[in-house]
């Protein structure tokens, strides 16, 4: 199988049959486990599939594939007192789901752009550039977000763009706006280190470490490519919490 349908398999026995002895079949003797959620280890998630709530589904978007990695982004429901929007990322190992890594958001109902947080093209396009793709993202995160260069986001970004950010509007006047308002405020939002870029034609996503004021986050963003730049965004920046139910950190 490949990494798409292992992923696939497993978290529809898992989340949708929630099937017990699905944990038996698709997650790996040495699990590792980064979610705030839950522990290391195939126990924890039977232990989490078993205490979901009945009202629980997952409303699934986009689906990229990296090698032995699998990026999932979609929406929960059930979880909490309101939707979550989710990363998921699985690394596979022996057809298993070896390692995970998560990020969620709560949904917001109006946006500044008009836009959902999920909402958009689905469709992996453009296979053939996807190396081309992923180096123009990691220039985008070290030039622009990491550096500060914002003086060049038009080499990486489409002056006419879509974002799903709730509260930045589309195009890069949308996004000039939100730092100005950022600034205004006192917020400085700092990316000090890009983790990883999971990347598949058109769909490229980066995972950072960095802070929102004062606040320690984890930043995951998701862009997909046209033409040699960005023409959308889909984000999901949670506060990464001081305590954790393992000792694998969120990265």
């Amino acid at each position: 199988m490949d990494t798409k349908e292992v992923v696939r398999a497993a978290t529809d026995q898992l989340f949708v049959d929630r099937d017990p002895a699905a944990v038996d079949r698709w997650v790996a003797p040495e699990y590792k486990q980064h979610s705030t959620m839950a522990g290391d280890g195939p126990e924890a998630i039977r232990q989490l599939v078993a205490g979901l709530p009945p009202d629980f589904r997952y409303e699934p978007a986009r689906v990229i594939a990296d090698g032995d990695t699998v990026a999932l982004h979609g929406t929960y429901h059930g979880l909490g007192p309101q939707p979550l929007v989710a990363f998921d990322i699985f690394r596979v190992e022996d057809d298993k789901l070896a390692e995970h890594w998560d990020a969620l958001t709560p949904v917001v109902s109006e946006t500044v752009n008009g836009h959902s947080q999920v909402d958009g093209p689905t469709e992996v396009t453009d296979r053939d550039r996807t190396e081309a793709n992923r180096r123009l993202v990691k220039a985008f995160m070290e030039t622009v977000l990491q550096a500060g260069k914002i003086g060049r986001i038009t080499e990486y970004v489409a002056t006419r763009y879509v974002q799903h950010n709730p509260a930045i509007g589309d195009n890069i006047d949308g996004l000039a706006t939100a730092m100005r308002l950022l600034a205004e405020q006192g917020r400085t939002l700092r990316y000090d280190k890009v983790h990883r870029i999971i990347a598949e034609g058109n769909l490229v996503l980066a995972v950072s470490e960095g802070s929102f004021g004062d606040t320690p986050t984890a930043f995951y963003d998701l862009f997909r490519i046209e033409n040699g730049r960005i023409v959308e965004h889909w984000d999901a920046t949670p506060e990464i919490p001081a305590q954790l139910p393992h000792n694998n950190g969120v990265f």
